[in-house]
């Protein structure tokens, strides 16, 4: 068994503990982003924004480009069909915005972003993916800003694109691959393929960073050890928990840690969420942003319905704090949560919503279709 990675390596950049925070759409803003730092080293991407919106300055996108005070390192995902537009918006993200660290997408399960070609169907098309991480990488390298691209299996069994992917990017100067071992019809049904992650880090010579199925600090270090990953992607498993960050970066630490929090410390954190996405949005939108968090933290304690119904439509703080009062803060962390999925899961789609033609050809250059500039969807 090789020893444990201890840090990650994105070109210049540096990552103290090799663990990142998955975009993800209306949950990893600035305020998520902040509490899940206070809790452990590591790397927390943006919200996804995309190209077309960045370069024509769409309103929504500039106000999803917001940067806590004390985030020192910025880390933006992009998405885009479009490699122009892909080049200029990285440049943009640099150049202005002060980002240390741009993610490109191509992992999106969701039908209106893979029916216009983006997302996790865009690998599909050899020729236009390289073309794309090619304008990103050199609108980058002035800057000396890493690239790396996220992506799934493929389209679906019949239809994989992880090992091309995986060796275009190294092809295309990309600093690191990250994998989510479903493909787009799995969306995030069934279990995820270690295994395609270990076959794309025997594939590669780039940093891999493993996704899928991380729900505590113990299965960060079983998915390194048995795929080679140079470190894990965090998505839905800390949804209500973002202690999970303290968890992983003792346990890369040599550390085993699980913290299991009573509900009074629950509530701590609920509160303090509550206060950041406040600062960042106002109290009133602040609050309400936050409503969606309340059923994943609360999973498996004893809440009432009532109280759990009043904190999900909670929109001040002084309501928010009288709720909590109503909660025992002495009741014990359900452990039979642990281990188990978290937010989104579903059923497989019957299909993958495709373009027409679009598995007619597997190259594309010249071929891309144009983004909506207001999407905002993660993968």
């Amino acid at each position: 068994m090789s020893a444990l990675p201890t840090s990650l390596t994105l070109g210049s950049l540096r990552v103290e503990t090799p663990v990142v925070l998955a975009p993800m759409a209306g949950i990893t803003n600035a305020a998520y982003r902040r509490l899940c730092a206070e809790q452990g080293a590591g790397l927390y991407v943006s919200e996804m924004i995309t190209s077309r919106g960045l370069v024509e300055g769409d309103e929504t996108t500039q106000k999803m480009l917001v940067f806590d005070e004390l985030e020192t390192v910025r880390s933006v995902q992009l998405y885009g069909t479009d490699p122009v537009y892909i080049g200029k918006a990285v440049e943009i993200l640099c150049a202005d915005h002060g980002v240390a660290h741009v993610d490109l997408n191509f992992g999106c399960p969701v039908p209106k972003v893979t029916r216009k070609g983006g997302g996790g169907a865009l690998p599909w098309k050899r020729g236009l993916l390289g073309e794309i991480l090619e304008h990103a990488v050199s609108a980058a390298a002035p800057y000396d800003v890493p690239v790396t691209m996220k992506t799934r299996k493929g389209l679906d069994d019949d239809h994989l694109t992880y090992l091309d992917a995986g060796r275009i990017a190294q092809e295309s100067g990309v600093a690191a691959i990250a994998l989510h071992g479903r493909t787009v019809q799995q969306a995030y049904s069934g279990q995820a393929d270690w295994d395609a992650i270990a076959a794309l880090v025997a594939h590669v010579d780039l940093p891999v960073l493993g996704n899928g199925d991380i729900w505590e600090a113990a299965d960060a270090l079983r998915m390194v050890e048995q795929t080679g990953a140079a470190g894990v992607v965090v998505g839905r498993g800390c949804l209500g928990r973002p202690w999970l960050f303290r968890d992983l970066a003792a346990a890369f630490n040599g550390e085993a840690v699980a913290t299991l929090p009573a509900l009074g410390e629950v509530r701590t954190m609920m509160r303090r969420h509550a206060e950041l996405l406040s600062e960042h949005m106002g109290e009133e939108r602040g609050c309400k942003e936050f409503r969606k968090h309340v059923a994943w933290y609360l999973k498996g304690f004893p809440a009432g319905g009532e109280l759990r119904h009043q904190l999900a439509l909670v929109d001040s703080l002084a309501t928010l704090d009288d709720l909590l009062d109503g909660l025992d803060p002495d009741a014990t962390f359900p452990e039979r949560e642990l281990g188990t999925p978290r937010g989104r899961q579903g059923a497989p789609r019957k299909k993958v919503a495709l373009p027409d033609g679009w598995l007619d050809d597997t190259d594309g250059r010249g071929s891309h279709l144009r983004e909506d500039a207001n999407e905002t969807t993660g993968g």
